[in-house]
């Protein structure tokens, strides 16, 4: 990692496990015994999360691979989502942050991204996650665009059925005691959806989310989402349900199946002015040779009135494995797998 592509408090802060020893180190220094006294706790909690280079960067954070070490040798390849230096001060951002870890803990499901641990080191928290060896779904796209070509459309079809898999996990999730948790993502886009080289689909970033157990703004003062993205409800400051969730996955499905936006809009006078004067466009009149069946999936989760969409995200994702099977073998894992070594042949999915 360049230094200089790093503030004074990050490079600080990355310095502190910059001088922390080599896992070669650690498994040549390993006693045969166990050692008679424990390592001071600064120390041994440092080496739990050593960073090996940056990944991105976000609004809330910064996003690291790292590796876990633990005990003789064991080292586990992480992800770790560190909360911005700017952003301390502000503790809305804060308690966001850590909401995030704290509702996504238990939600252990194929189709999301894992959190293993909430963390704090000199002052700052930090988010322990699944290492996934993936793409974005925007960098998938945008690949299809550089060919000027459309995905495959069982390939879309395949990838979103995976998602509202994830989603409908989250919506029914309920706490140790029975009671609903009220999970609605809110932020369901592309950026947020990973494809691994091994055919795994998961939806990741719940940094906006809401639930019950969870004290969030209003959503009739704060409009929170990314617009391109949003359903009527939220961009009309209106309580949303998991309902909003499938609307918003409904557009990501129209954009790989048409190769253009829903709605363009940067501004939410813009997306308010778009969703109220215009029908959506039938994308079979952009790519005539969509499938009926797909395009009357796609266009039902777009209903704008929430009552005539599908009510769940196991219905819609239903609906689309209906389409998928009904006539016999369909996508898979190893299929989708396949088909990422073929966008990226460059890419050795043995290597971090």
């Amino acid at each position: 990692m360049d230094p200089k592509n790093l503030s004074t408090n990050e490079a600080e802060f990355l310095g502190t496990f910059q001088k922390l020893p080599s896992m070669a180190q650690l498994q040549a220094e390993q006693p045969k015994e166990a050692p008679k006294e424990k390592p001071k706790p600064e120390f041994e909690w440092a080496t739990r999360c050593r960073i090996l280079r940056k990944l991105a960067d976000g609004g809330m954070g910064s996003v690291y691979l790292a590796e876990q070490i633990g005990e003789a040798g064991f080292a586990k390849t992480v992800v770790l989502k560190l909360i911005k230096a700017d952003r301390l001060q502000d503790q809305k951002a804060t308690r966001m942050f850590v909401d995030e870890a704290k509702l996504t803990a238990d939600l252990v499901h194929t189709n999301i991204a894992q959190v293993y641990n909430l963390g704090i080191f000199q002052n700052r928290y930090f988010i322990v996650m699944e290492y996934m060896h993936a793409r974005t779904l925007t960098e998938y796209f945008k690949k299809f665009v550089s060919m000027r070509q459309l995905p495959p459309t069982d390939m879309s079809a395949f990838i979103v059925s995976r998602v509202c898999r994830g989603l409908d996990y989250a919506h029914t999730k309920r706490d140790r005691e029975g009671t609903l948790l009220g999970i609605v993502h809110r932020d369901v886009t592309p950026s947020n959806i990973m494809v691994d080289f091994r055919g795994a689909v998961k939806l990741t970033d719940f940094g906006i989310a809401k639930a019950l157990t969870m004290n969030m703004p209003d959503e009739t003062k704060v409009i929170m989402g990314k617009f391109p993205y949003m359903s009527p409800e939220q961009v009309g400051a209106q309580a949303t349900d998991p309902r909003s969730d499938i609307f918003s996955l409904g557009l990501i499905l129209y954009e790989l199946l048409a190769g253009t936006h829903v709605y363009n809009a940067k501004s939410r006078p813009e997306l308010l002015e778009m969703m109220n004067k215009y029908r959506i466009k039938d994308p079979r009149k952009i790519v005539p040779t969509l499938p009926d069946q797909l395009v009357e999936i796609t266009m039902k989760a777009l209903t704008r009135d929430p009552a005539k969409r599908f009510q769940s995200a196991f219905e819609f994702g239903d609906a689309l494995e209906q389409y998928m099977y009904s006539g016999g073998y369909g996508p898979t894992n190893e299929k989708l797998a396949k088909h990422l070594m073929e966008l990226w042949p460059e890419v050795d999915r043995d290597k971090v």
